[in-house]
């Protein structure tokens, strides 16, 4: 698969492995984000792998991540997406989901699902809404996953 990059002025927003810092990555979710605290390096190495990855970079620095889950055909899951604190509240978090939504091969997917517990104003914007017909979907749940890493 190609690299895809966004490039705006300082911005960069570019799918190419290579460039994510990893550590920088691991250590936001596992210390700061509500959603994978106590993850392992391991278990975030392992999710980069299988995942569509997007490195958000300002002036050469890791600024902001996100992470898709798809089988590029019918069904994409948008998971990981932050912005570090230091960089928010200039447009980074938009540009970002943009950049994700526009990428060639995610196109024409039937469903994009991701879960928020606070920016669902962001995500509304690009069309994201409540999942309809809610009593079709079914999870397995293990809040404790992230004890065993």
């Amino acid at each position: 698969m190609s690299t895809y990059e966004i490039r705006n002025g300082d911005l960069l927003i570019s799918t190419d492995k290579a460039l994510l810092d990893r550590g920088f990555i691991h250590q936001f979710l596992s210390e700061r984000s509500y959603w994978a605290g106590g993850i392992s390096r391991e278990t975030v190495n392992r999710a980069i792998e299988n995942s569509l990855c997007f490195g958000v970079y300002q002036a050469g620095q890791p600024a902001g991540f996100a992470r898709v889950v798809t089988d590029y055909a019918t069904f994409a899951w948008l998971a990981d997406v932050f912005i570090d604190e230091s960089r928010r509240a200039r447009g980074l978090g938009k540009q970002l989901v943009g950049a994700v939504l526009a990428h060639p091969q995610l196109a024409g997917l039937r469903r994009t699902l991701l879960g928020t517990r606070d920016a669902h104003g962001l995500y509304a914007r690009f069309g994201f809404g409540p999942l309809e017909h809610v009593e079709r979907f079914m999870q397995i749940q293990n809040p404790l996953a992230y004890q065993r890493d």
